[in-house]
């Protein structure tokens, strides 16, 4: 593979520092900088730049990287529950007869851009319209630390499922199918030792980040020459490795090099073609679709048993069009079967979807508090186990986020203070593995009204301490604790110092480095140390 683009491509500095100024202009205003990278795709194209294979490959590494990333952080269990595979199987299908029929009226009406297209093609143009964005959830999941709780999962496992029927639409409209060769690829489950061993013995630097690039484009490429869609390659890659230990050390290294390479995809969107006022207003008479989309989401899975909020934030992630519908558009044109303003139209339907869906999951517990009571008229009666709300029964310590650091915490507090000591965290499976190892661990999200709606009826809680590895969702609970008007203390880390500040003025008594901690820790652990030694000469004297 020649890599020879990647040089080029980072070596403008011209476009680089274009999306630096947009995408930091976009977060001074309180958008994620993607808005501002699509910003930056139609300034260019409005310059006359054009999206050539250089700008391709470096998107297509992104959207590999992505994956990959996906796969490390995916739970197989989770594709084959109901409200997931049932929710994205209806309303996939309830999407595209709707949207088809819709796109058909406008075809008989001799609409701009709609006249001429039969009622297969309609029904085509729909199915890419059904979509929803993998990049966009993934990003907005992260920023917001959300990836592993249930709405996330939920999220991640409908667009894993989507993928899946865009295999299966890219083999039958391309008339490619699997190669003879591709049974083979099952070969890859048992080499999984393997790859654990390689992984193990990578280390920690350049050596293991390099070898994540080996399983992530080996896989995509492995899977291509089969006739398959190399995206999965990255995805079943990053699942075969998922369950080893190290594998989330190799998802944090190389998330800075997905997050730079998937700028290249954004900025592809804005120079897919020149823009014409007819287009423009195609795109525009589009976005208020996706809303549809998003409101059958919600519908759907709280029919599912999923509470309120849960279906609320998950639909809200999905409230977008997907980079899919523009293989398909581009797949169409390139057949002649549709026009090719509708590779553009698409394209502004998208970059705005973003925008709003953007704009959607910065406020989601803001719009969820706002319009609780009329929300709450969906939700079932009869929840499911993993969706129900728990409190924190008879304890005086809450440790919210039971990680490597609330593990520690908990441990300590609960040597200290006993069985008043209780944690929360979003994870599923880390809280079932938290409780087979005695720890009084419950499901909760310290950043849900609902939660603490409970909480507040009957607590005993005098310290709360936040060990959440986000910043976000740190100041969204301090909120949610002065809005109950908490009067014991508040205790949160942090990794970096201007994060401190911002703790401090959200309403916490006391804030810890993580990093300088634990260089204390380490300090007073010598310490102890040392003097159980100078015991024990003591004694022998």
């Amino acid at each position: 593979m020649d890599i020879e683009w990647v040089a080029i491509a980072l070596s403008d500095v011209s476009w680089i520092s274009l999306a630096f100024i947009l995408g930091f202009s976009a977060k001074l205003i309180g958008l994620p900088p993607l808005v501002g990278f699509l910003g930056t795709g139609f300034v260019l194209n409005a310059l006359g730049f054009s999206s050539g294979e250089m700008l391709q490959k470096l998107s297509d590494l992104g959207i590999t990287l992505l994956l990959f990333a996906v796969g490390l952080k995916l739970n197989l269990k989770t594709l084959i529950r109901p409200e997931v595979w049932l929710v994205s199987t209806i309303h996939m299908t309830a999407v595209i007869v709707f949207f088809g029929t819709v796109i058909f009226c406008l075809s008989l009406m001799n609409a701009p851009l709609f006249a001429g297209m039969n009622f297969k093609l309609c029904m085509m143009l729909a199915f890419a319209l059904s979509f929803s964005s993998t990049v966009f959830a993934v990003k907005s999941l992260e920023e917001k630390g959300q990836f592993n709780s249930l709405h996330g999962r939920i999220a991640i496992g409908i667009l894993v499922m989507q993928d899946l029927a865009a295999v299966i639409f890219l083999a039958t409209s391309l008339g490619k199918f699997p190669s003879l060769w591709a049974p083979l690829l099952i070969l890859l489950i048992p080499l999984r030792p393997l790859f654990h061993y390689f992984l193990r013995k990578t280390g920690h630097g350049e050596l293991m980040i390099l070898y994540g690039f080996v399983l992530a484009m080996g896989g995509a490429e492995l899977f291509e020459l089969a006739g398959i869609k190399d995206d999965l390659g990255a995805l079943l890659m990053g699942v075969l490795i998922s369950s080893y230990p190290k594998s989330k050390e190799l998802a944090n290294s190389m998330m800075g090099f997905k997050d730079l390479f998937l700028v290249g995809f954004f900025l592809s969107i804005g120079m897919s073609g020149q823009i014409s006022i007819e287009v423009l207003i195609v795109g525009l008479l589009l976005i208020p679709f996706v809303f549809f989309k998003s409101a059958l989401f919600y519908f759907l899975m709280t029919r599912f048993k999923l509470r309120s909020r849960t279906s609320l934030l998950a639909s809200l992630s999905l409230t977008n069009y997907s980079e899919f519908g523009l293989i398909v558009a581009a797949i169409g044109v390139a057949n002649g079967w549709i026009p090719g303003e509708w590779l553009i139209a698409i394209a502004v339907a998208l970059s705005f979807s973003f925008v709003i869906g953007a704009s959607l999951t910065r406020k989601d517990d803001r719009i969820y508090q706002k319009y609780r009571d009329f929300l709450m008229r969906f939700q079932s009666r009869e929840r499911l186990p993993d969706d129900e709300l728990f409190g924190t029964f008879d304890a005086t310590i809450a440790i919210f986020g039971m990680g490597r650091v609330g593990t520690g915490a908990y441990d300590k507090m609960h040597k200290l203070y006993g069985e008043t000591v209780v944690g929360i965290d979003q994870d599923s499976e880390k809280i079932k593995l938290h409780q087979s190892m005695g720890r009084k661990v419950f499901q909760g999200d310290p950043s849900d009204a609902d939660f603490w709606e409970k909480v507040e009826k009957n607590h005993k809680i005098e310290l709360v301490m936040l060990a959440l590895p986000n910043l976000q969702t740190n100041l969204e609970t301090l909120d949610q604790l002065k809005e109950m008007s908490f009067s014991g203390r508040i205790a949160a880390t942090s990794r970096y110092p201007d994060e401190e500040e911002k703790l401090y003025e959200a309403g916490a008594n006391a804030v810890f480095n993580i990093y300088t901690e634990a260089g204390a820790g380490f300090s007073d652990h010598v310490e102890a140390t040392k003097n159980i030694q100078d015991q024990e000469l003591t004694k022998d004297y």
